[in-house]
């Protein structure tokens, strides 16, 4: 049963859409236009924040390589879209970029360090502040997110709740013991899609991110036995 923290950003994200597409109506297209470009230069922001970070850049070419050829192998792409068209078909939602808000949603709340940090927090048994912290932080992100993609970033909060109560208790009863530097890889990897979510954000390129997830996986095995 995933922690308190997890439902409380749950939550929050959920709160945070809802009022966003309460006030959607009522925002005229060239304010909804430029929200969309700041969340997109905010998204890079973050994602060179975070893969600066990184103490080897070889763990992270080798990753971000190894990891979108094992994914577009997979094209793990295909079955997130898949489900977000369930989700899409099961609350007769007619909003054209449903797919889009919620993996756009998804990539945005769950590839931080903070989600890393606070699920070995909470797997601890700790209380969760820094999921409170984040909670602020989605809840926030979650009202211009909604603005300008709609319900797909209200049903993002489950995958957001699955991903991040698994990853809790993963930490909480495997992973408790990891070393800071494997996870500071795995962020810095996380930092760099989230840039390539905000070129596809800014529509500069779309970037098959999805495809590119298993990296955070090769991070932390590149990262064990290189630094």
């Amino acid at each position: 049963m995933p922690g308190l923290g997890t439902l409380i950003n749950t939550a929050a994200v959920i709160a945070g859409s809802l009022v966003g597409l309460l006030i959607h109506s009522k925002l005229p297209p060239r304010i909804i236009a430029i929200t969309f470009q700041g969340i997109g230069l905010f998204t890079m922001f973050i994602g060179f924040f975070m893969a600066q970070r990184t103490q080897n850049p070889l763990v992270m070419i080798l990753s971000i390589v190894l990891g979108a050829i094992l994914g577009e192998g997979i094209d793990l792409a295909k079955y997130l879209e898949r489900f977000s068209a369930f989700l899409k078909t099961k609350i007769h939602s007619s909003n054209e970029r449903f797919s889009e808000g919620l993996i756009t949603a998804f990539l945005l709340f769950c590839m931080g360090s903070m989600t890393i940090m606070g699920a070995i927090e909470e797997g601890m048994g700790q209380p969760p502040k820094l999921f409170l912290a984040k909670s602020v932080l989605d809840g926030f992100s979650s009202i211009a997110l909604s603005t300008t993609f709609g319900v797909g970033v209200l049903c993002s909060a489950l995958p957001l709740f699955i991903y991040q109560g698994a990853l809790t208790l993963l930490f909480a009863g495997v992973l408790h013991n990891l070393p800071a530097a494997i996870i500071g890889e795995i962020s810095a990897v996380g930092g760099l899609l989230l840039i390539g979510l905000g070129l596809t954000i800014l529509e500069i390129k779309a970037v098959k991110i999805l495809n590119m997830l298993p990296a955070l996986v090769f991070a932390g095995i590149f990262a064990y036995f290189l630094l």
